[in-house]
C-alpha cells in the first residue's frame, strides 16, 4: 500500500526541479499520491524549513513521508537521513537543522542515514547539486512504495545527535511572558510566536483586555504598544493590532486588514524576542 509523499523546498517553481522530484518518485512507482508543502520557503532558510513541517506533520495521517530539501550544504560531508517520528511520519532531509521544531515539539524514535549506494537514482552518481531529486525523492518514493523500511534506509544513527538550530523556550516570570517570533504568516504577514496559549492564560487576560507588547531584535527595540487580546482580527477596528491564538494554539500578532511585519520590518527566529505584559 503507497503511502502520501509530501515534498517541501526553496526551489520555488519557476523551473522544472520540483517536476523532476515528482517525475523520479513516479518512476519508483506511478502510484504514489504526491503533495506539496510548499516551495516558496526563503532560499537557505533553514529555520523557516523546519517552522514549516512542524506546522503540518501533525495533519497528516501514520505513514506520510516528508521529503523536505532546504539544503545549502548540498554536496557537502553534512548527512542525509530519514527521521521516525513517535506517530508514524517520515521525514527526508539533510541533517541540517531542519528536524528542529519536530524535535522539539515531538518525539522522533529513529534515525537512519541514508545509504547513498542503495537508495539513489541510478547513473546520477556524478552529480552533486540536486540530492532532492537524487536522493530524497528517490529514498522518499522508496519508503511511500513500502519498497524499503527503515532498515532498508540505511545505518541506524542516535537520535540525540540530530543538528539542531538554537532554539528558545518561552517563559513566564510573574507578569511577563518571553518568547520568539518563530515564524511569519507571510501571506498577511502576521507574527507566530512560540507563547504557547496556555502559558499566556496564566496571565488571567480575558477576551477585550489589553496586553503590553514588545519586541526586540536582539537589543534594540522595534516595537511597544498596548494590544488588545481578542478572538479574532475582527477583535479590533481596521487598521488596529491585535493579540490572538493563532491555528497552532500560540499566541500570534496582527493589524487588522494589514502586514504588522512589512509596517514594522519584522523578521524570525531567535534573534526577534516578543514580551508580553499584563
Amino acid at each position: 500500500m503507497t503511502k502520501p509523499l509530501i515534498l517541501q523546498t526553496d526551489f520555488g517553481l519557476a523551473d522544472g526541479a520540483v517536476s523532476a522530484m515528482k517525475g523520479v518518485a513516479h518512476t519508483v512507482s506511478h502510484r504514489i499520491p504526491i503533495f506539496d508543502n510548499t516551495h516558496y520557503i526563503p532560499p537557505y532558510d533553514i529555520w523557516s524549513a523546519s517552522y514549516r513541517l512542524w506546522q503540518t506533520i501533525n495533519y497528516w495521517p501514520e505513514g506520510s513521508v516528508f521529503v523536505s530539501v532546504v539544503d545549502p550544504g548540498v554536496g557537502s560531508d553534512r548527512k542525509s537521513i530519514v527521521a521516525k517520528t513517535e506517530d508514524g511520519k517520515y521525514i527526508v532531509t539533510p541533517d541540517n537543522g531542519t528536524l528542529t521544531h519536530v524535535y522539539q515539539h515531538q518525539s522522533i524514535i529513529e534515525l537512519r542515514e541514508i545509504d547513498e549506494e542503495l537508495n539513489r537514482l541510478p547513473s546520477s552518481g556524478a552529480s552533486h547539486t540536486f540530492h532532492g531529486r537524487d536522493i530524497y525523492a528517490f529514498t522518499g518514493a522508496r519508503l511511500a512504495a513500502d519498497i524499503i523500511d527503515m532498515e532498508g534506509v540505511g545505518a541506524k544513527l542516535p537520535v540525540d545527535e540530530i543538528v539542531q538550530l538554537p532554539f528558545y523556550h518561552p517563559r513566564r516570570d510573574n507578569d511577563t511572558i518571553i518568547g520568539t517570533i518563530d515564524i511569519l504568516d507571510v501571506q498577511f504577514g502576521n507574527l507566530w510566536t512560540n507563547i504557547e496559549r496556555e502559558l499566556f492564560l496564566e496571565l488571567e487576560v480575558s477576551y477585550g483586555e489589553d496586553v503590553e507588547v514588545e519586541i526586540f531584535h536582539e537589543s534594540r527595540q522595534i516595537y511597544k504598544n498596548t494590544v488588545t487580546y481578542g478572538r479574532s482580527f475582527a477583535s479590533t477596528k481596521v487598521g488596529e493590532p491585535v493579540l490572538y491564538v493563532n491555528s497552532l494554539d500560540n499566541m500570534a500578532i496582527a493589524i487588522n486588514q494589514g502586514s504588522f511585519a512589512k509596517g514594522y520590518n519584522i523578521g524570525i527566529g531567535t534573534s526577534w524576542k516578543v514580551i508580553l505584559r499584563k
